[in-house]
């Protein structure tokens, strides 16, 4: 089974929506910077995008990444390439973190 690695949604204010979230729900920073940020809960990560940096997605880990297209190297260290579905919506296509750590 293909694993759901996260959900980015669009946010207005990066620091207010982090803190909103991180004051109601038992989560954790992984990754910040001034465009975007991801916090990890238990059973998925949720990224907070600002619109004019990032588009809104969902994540997927795949073995087989690069079928998706060339993989590109993020601030994070992920390696990823984003696709579209059928209906426009964007989907980002991860390496698996044990392909991305043989590939370093």
């Amino acid at each position: 089974m293909d694993k759901l690695d996260h959900v980015a949604i669009q946010v207005n204010n990066l620091e207010e929506t982090l803190k909103w979230y991180l004051d109601n729900f038992n989560a954790k920073v992984v990754y910040q910077d001034s465009s975007w940020a991801m916090l990890e809960f238990d059973n998925i990560k949720l990224a907070f995008v600002l619109a004019s940096q990032h588009p809104a997605h969902i994540a997927f880990e795949k073995s087989q990444a690069t079928h998706y297209g060339r993989l590109k190297k993020h601030r994070d260290g992920t390696l990823s390439t984003y696709v579209k579905d059928p209906s426009g919506n964007i989907v980002e296509i991860l390496q698996e973190e044990n392909q991305r750590v043989e590939e370093r």
